[in-house]
């Protein structure tokens, strides 16, 4: 009679085989979870189930492609305005750089909403400040307004359902972002945006509780980017969380339909003034697209610089490709720097971060490690003439797991107040030295190794 050890080896042998030869992943991440299982047995495989699969995400979002693409096609024939990808002339900006400021102003232009509010949140904490929106919310939906309010199930699994029950006791109505099931790691929306009677968007990092404002004894000053715009780029904001919304939402009743009443920049003429205002481009990727392109669109930027990259990121695993265009920046003289939390919140991410920036350092890469409390900005900044902001992090899973979105914008004024910020944010930095780091100690070493090892996974 086989002992029970040597079946539950074969079992987990059938499992890795799996894995390699059922899931067409990338190898990185393949070898990543044949580890995991190796060493975890039976466990690393139920882990695998909550996070790693790739055959239900291409039965569950190819419909969902197929309806976005039915959506674009009828936004187009509609000439509803510019479409996400299209460079976008003579829109405004005005950037914020904590969470306090960003919130006090999308609550002003919720108050004076005329028409329709659509909130789009990853986070949305059930403390003082989400109830806070949510009353609002809630008024205005009384008001008659059509008030729409969209949260990833995963980033709220721990949010009371109480919390939105002014919403939806009243007028308003509420969305779950695929629904948890046994707190389902993957395919998570972690987009941040708003838009307002289609005239105003908001999108960037800053989600809903008190530690986005800086109200956290744990994280203290949280540092983070937003923006708040106007102009044509509304328009491709506004499409994007109907497509979201109605992947959302089960009752044909609540589904919204791409109408001109939600798109107010369908001017044709609206393009034709390049000189003035921020050209745009909204760019979103996920699960749900064959590509991912705002990954591209990073590497793009990076490889076209001359002069300077700046980066700010709250976790920087980055893939192959982006890895590979940074090193070759530095390596032909562009001043590359980096900037990432010295207080993580993920000591893995951290560890995994440290050596990736090892590497590069030995290129000329500078980095830096934000002390002052938590930067969670998502921000690039390129030759002080093109930046992008947005929702994606410098990882993996924001490329190739996550939904997100991020404006990439060519504006010398915009690109350089976020550069301009970013020098003052060195200041709350430690300055990563490559000598300290070849001498660190060894136990150190050994978690980065383990951890990067990890890193497609994280």
């Amino acid at each position: 009679m086989p002992s029970p050890m040597f079946l539950v080896t074969i079992v987990n042998y059938f499992l890795i085989a799996y894995v390699i030869f059922v899931q067409r992943r990338n190898t990185a991440a393949t070898w990543a979870w044949i580890v995991a299982m190796a060493f975890l047995p039976i466990f690393g495989f139920l882990l695998y189930l909550m996070g790693g699969q790739d055959v239900r995400k291409q039965r569950v979002f190819k419909g969902k492609y197929e309806s976005d693409v039915q959506m674009h096609e009828t936004y187009r024939e509609l000439n509803l305005g510019a479409d996400e990808g299209d460079i976008i002339h003579g829109n405004q900006l005005t950037l914020y750089y904590d969470g306090k400021t960003k919130f006090d102003a999308l609550l002003e232009d919720i108050a004076n909403a005329k028409e329709y509010i659509f909130v789009q949140y990853y986070i949305f904490r059930g403390d003082e400040i989400g109830r806070r929106l949510v009353r609002k919310l809630a008024e205005r939906a009384m008001d008659g307004l059509d008030v729409r309010l969209l949260v990833d199930g995963t980033g709220c699994y721990f949010t009371p359902k109480g919390t939105y029950a002014p919403l939806v006791s009243g007028k308003g109505r509420l969305g779950l972002f695929m629904p948890p099931f046994l707190m389902r790691l993957n395919y998570r929306n972690h987009r941040k945006l708003a838009v307002i009677d289609g005239e105003i968007a908001y999108l960037g990092g800053s989600n809903i509780g008190k530690e986005y404002l800086g109200m956290s004894e744990r994280f203290g000053f949280w540092r983070d980017s937003h923006m708040r715009l106007t102009g044509g780029a509304v328009n491709p904001l506004t499409l994007r969380f109907i497509m979201d919304w109605n992947f959302s939402v089960k009752n044909k009743l609540d589904k919204l339909e791409v109408s001109p009443k939600y798109f107010k920049n369908n001017d044709p003429n609206l393009n034709q003034a390049p000189e003035s205002g921020s050209s745009i481009q909204i760019v979103s990727s996920g699960p749900d697209t064959r590509d991912p392109h705002v990954l591209h669109g990073f590497c793009e930027m990076i490889m076209a610089a001359k002069k300077s990259i700046y980066i700010q990121t709250p976790y920087f695993v980055p893939d192959d490709a982006l890895f590979t265009c940074l090193r070759i920046a530095a390596l032909r003289g562009v001043d590359v720097r980096i900037m990432y939390p010295g207080k993580p919140d993920h000591p893995f991410v951290y560890w995994a971060s440290s050596s990736y920036m090892g590497e590069l350092m030995c290129a000329g890469v500078k980095g830096y490690e934000y002390i002052e409390g938590f930067i969670h900005c998502k921000t690039v900044m390129i030759d002080s003439e093109i930046c992008a902001i947005g929702t994606a992090n410098m990882d993996v899973r924001s490329f190739k797991i996550n939904f997100e979105t991020h404006a990439f914008i060519t504006d010398a004024k915009t690109t350089l107040e976020l550069e301009q910020s970013f020098i003052e944010d060195m200041k709350d930095c430690r300055a990563l030295d490559f000598e300290s780091y070849e001498r660190r100690k060894r136990t150190v070493k050994i978690r980065e190794s383990v951890s990067r090892l990890f890193s497609p996974l994280l």
